[in-house]
């Protein structure tokens, strides 16, 4: 997909003993795998939440649902289809009301709760030995020593998934036509269609995709998208409103507040983001403590370096992709020049990922929860207008066993994943399952299995010696390796397309 050549390289860690859960507080309810992953391609991480795995910082983990006290379901809204319901409107209009003539609701946050950071599903750090291997080792470095493993090309791309194939289709022959659609140039001579509007010379093309490319740019890091007093694009009465309406609501000319909102690349940390690193330091400190009810000591600087910065995901560009790149982002909203909210994303090739927000404990009753998610649902529509598979907003987690976790059911249409088939189901019936059982097979079909499901492990790839390999050809450099079981395990939670790319490192 992307163009750098880059591989995903992880260290497994099992997942047999139980660990505090963030929910429901049982000291030794909470079961899943865990990896750490030194890096991971985008591709690779979309295949894998996609398969009910989620990432904090480089640890990546996949509950045992079937196990697991409070059971957590991979939920996704359709970004596109998707319209604000009452309370969702009642939390724009309460922003746009503060900002336009300074009124704050009394109380606290009347909206949902966020996701609490998940360093209790840490059970091990990584290997020293794994770490510095892959850190002095350039991805080119990293020798194949056997004919039946993979290109670095075949790892990699498993499709430049919708990049044009045709040998004389270049990035530059791509232009967006000024209906939104994608135009492509072409050789053959044909006269004009009467029934279309006139042709546009191709410089003229060009000329406008660098306008909106540069209208993107300056929504990008650090540059801010601002509620302002602009009016929308008047709406007529008949037509129903729109989330972009509702955010874009007109404001008098003299507002007593200004908010921005700045997208800034975290991984690998941009200027902006370095600059804004201690106001947003201090603010997930202050956030912990009133919220989560962090003893002072515990948010420190390196736990929220290791959670909220660091990330397994390089930046990487595509010809087809948003032109913000995809990987890790902090989306910051700025509230008369102060930090007041950060929402931690990734921007994946079918969608933006929440990871986690946090917010000045003073701004609580701005509803910044409610309010960041569904600004995150409009960037994500905003996104899709240059990258038209990049449709889906995905919000974590699904808990419906804990009671304060199912807000995120509220963004709709929505669906979840199922455990079991990992296909889609769409909520509403899904709901009608868990009111009678917190773990569920959504999918009704009894004959439906897993797509993706392991074949072959000696096809699953790892790093040995700094030379990528099938398990098959390891197990023979070994001489018989005592670890099948563990790789059979892996590989399984994988899936055998992933396992044929993801490198697990052995020592």
């Amino acid at each position: 997909m992307a163009e750098n050549k880059s591989f995903t390289i992880v260290e497994y860690f099992g997942g047999d003993d139980g660990y505090r859960c963030g929910y429901c507080k049982n000291e030794k309810g909470n079961f899943s795998h865990g990896m750490w992953s030194h890096t991971m391609t985008v591709q690779d991480y979309q295949d894998l939440i996609d398969r009910g795995w989620r990432r904090s910082g480089k640890y990546v983990y996949k509950p045992i649902m079937n196990k697991t006290c409070c059971p957590q379901y991979t939920i996704r809204c359709h970004a596109l289809k998707f319209q604000p319901s009452k309370s969702h409107k009642k939390s724009l209009k309460k922003m746009n009301k503060f900002i336009s003539n300074g009124e704050l609701p009394t109380g606290q946050d009347d909206a949902e709760p966020m996701d609490s950071v998940c360093e209790e599903a840490r059970p091990q750090e990584p290997s020293k030995a794994c770490h510095a291997e892959v850190k002095c080792a350039d991805i080119t470095d990293i020798q194949k020593e056997f004919s039946e493993c993979p290109t670095v090309t075949e790892v990699q791309t498993e499709a430049a998934d919708a990049a044009p194939s045709g040998p004389e289709t270049t990035k530059n022959d791509l232009m967006s036509a000024p209906d939104g659609r994608t135009a492509t140039s072409t050789n053959a001579v044909m006269g004009a269609d009467p029934s279309r509007p006139p042709c546009r010379k191709a410089k003229e093309l060009r000329k406008e995709r660098r306008l909106q490319k540069e209208q993107m740019r300056r929504n990008t890091d650090g540059v801010s998208s601002i509620v302002s007093s602009t009016p929308p694009t008047p709406t007529h009465e008949s037509q129903t409103k729109t989330l972009e309406d509702f955010i874009d609501e007109s404001l008098p000319e003299k507002s007593s507040h200004c908010l921005e909102v700045r997208l800034v690349r975290s991984n690998p940390p941009s200027p902006q983001f370095k600059a804004s690193f201690d106001a947003s330091y201090q603010v997930y400190k202050l956030y912990q403590m009133a919220i989560h009810k962090d003893p002072p000591d515990k948010p420190s600087e390196s736990q929220f370096r290791r959670f909220l910065c660091d990330s397994p995901l390089e930046a990487e560009y595509s010809p087809d992709g948003p032109e913000v790149g995809y990987g890790s982002f902090h989306q910051q909203y700025w509230l008369d020049g102060r930090l007041v909210a950060v929402g931690v994303i990734d921007i994946l090739p079918t969608c933006v990922s929440s990871v986690y927000l946090y917010y000045h404990p003073d701004s609580a009753s701005l509803s910044l929860g409610s309010y960041s998610a569904l600004r995150e649902i409009a960037f994500t529509r905003q996104l899709q207008k240059q990258s038209p598979k990049l449709s889906y907003y995905y919000l974590g987690f699904y808990i419906h066993s804990c009671p304060k976790m199912r807000y995120k059911g509220q963004y709709r249409p929505a669906d979840l994943l199922c455990p079991e088939t990992y296909a889609w189901v769409a909520i509403e019936r899904c709901i009608l399952q868990l009111e009678n059982s917190r773990y569920a097979r959504f999918n009704q079909d009894p004959d439906a299995g897993d797509a993706r499901a392991l074949k072959d492990v000696g096809r699953a790839m790892v790093l040995y010696r700094r030379a990528v390999m099938p398990y098959a050809a390891y197990t023979r450099k070994r001489k018989g390796s005592s670890d099948e079981t563990e790789v059979q395990e892996f590989a399984g939670l994988l899936g055998q397309d992933c396992a044929e790319r993801i490198l697990l490192y052995r020592a």
